[in-house]
């Protein structure tokens, strides 16, 4: 009887836990979710980059159980190419993916945040993003703008561009009408040159119809899918005006700070994992695209070094941009002093690590 009772009363308990099981379970299932939409500066032809904001997109979607659903938008679908920041400012859509350097009209230290001329390399820029004060600093730029700022994609170092004329001397640069964003603008026109700021999927018709003599974009890869190939005959290497290329993922300040901390986490790593996936994916396509020009457009592009004495002359003028654009705003001067400081230490173990590698198996 005693046994009997002891299973009676064991059985009414799990039945009891089982019931509390379930009346709680609702709590723990019914977690809030969340649907965001997120603008790019990327036409779909441009299937790295646009296909890499789809993948981020997939990626937060599986990491939060479908938690964060995230509806992706081309340049134009929902906002212009280079409306996005202001429309994520505004808290129209709840983020956007571009590069830091089209807002230098806003804050002249966006700049620092996608490349600088003639500075660090990717894993450089990375490093001082991460281990340095660049993406305290960035923040700093963007919490006036109601925006939080991740790193996201490299697109590694880049080609110097698409010349409808060859470039032998800086006397060359004079008048001539270039897309090229950012520092590297700066630079162009300070050696004589017009600087236009055209979104890529309307390169092509302004290089085709000559309404610009020379356009820089990515590479190999990118370029062609654009058709820049068939619009302008010299392409030059390399990429001094953004040797460390980054682009930005960029969250509403508001929407970010409502979702729980651990969606916040899966958002930051996945931008992370999108600078390893597009470098290496831009690598890897870059390969084949340059063969391919080197092969079946080798009657119609001819690609060539800028010569070592404009290179020099890029340089200085690089350096004296590069600090007159840090006097235009307090955060700027921060930037520019951290950014150089960081390069500066860093040079040092890059000479005796990568550069001293580089060169051995080039000799």
């Amino acid at each position: 009887m005693e046994r009997r009772r002891f299973l009676v009363k064991a059985g009414g308990a799990l039945v009891a836990a089982g019931a509390a099981v379930a009346i709680d379970a609702p709590n723990v299932i019914a977690q809030p979710k969340f649907q965001w939409r997120m603008a790019t500066s990327w036409t779909p032809a441009l299937d790295v980059l646009q296909g890499n904001a789809q993948r981020f997109a997939k990626m937060v979607d599986e990491m939060s159980g479908g938690r964060l659903k995230i509806q992706v938008f081309a340049a134009g679908e929902l906002i212009p190419a280079f409306g996005v920041f202001d429309g994520c400012s505004q808290g129209t859509i709840e983020a956007y993916n571009s590069a830091a350097y089209y807002w230098a009209g806003k804050e002249a230290a966006c700049q620092w945040f996608t490349s600088v001329p003639f500075g660090m390399n990717p894993k450089g820029q990375y490093v001082w993003y991460y281990y340095g004060d660049g993406l305290k600093l960035w923040e700093e730029a963007y919490k006036p703008f109601n925006l939080v700022p991740r790193p996201s994609a490299s697109t590694g170092v880049q080609m110097a561009g698409w010349f409808r004329k060859k470039i032998n001397t800086m006397a060359d640069y004079r008048g001539l009408k270039m897309r090229i964003p950012g520092l590297g603008g700066k630079v162009v026109a300070a050696a004589g040159g017009t600087v236009v700021l055209t979104p890529g999927g309307e390169i092509y018709t302004a290089l085709e119809r000559g309404v610009i003599d020379a356009s820089e974009w990515v590479g190999p890869h990118d370029d062609m899918k654009l058709g820049l190939h068939q619009t302008a005959r010299y392409y030059y290497y390399p990429g001094w005006h953004e040797p460390g290329t980054t682009g930005e993922f960029v969250f509403n300040q508001k929407a970010y700070s409502a979702l729980p901390v651990d969606i916040q986490r899966i958002l930051d790593h996945a931008c992370t994992a999108m600078h390893t996936l597009e470098f290496g994916e831009y690598d890897a396509k870059n390969i084949v695209a340059l063969a391919k020009l080197r092969t079946e457009f080798k009657a119609k592009v001819e690609i060539l070094p800028i010569p070592a004495d404009v290179m020099r002359e890029l340089k200085k003028l690089a350096v004296q941009v590069n600090k007159e654009e840090s006097e235009k705003s307090a955060i700027a001067r921060k930037t520019h002093d951290s950014y150089n400081k960081f390069a500066a230490g860093l040079h040092p173990w890059d000479v005796m690590s990568e550069a001293a590698y580089q060169n051995l198996i080039a000799g």
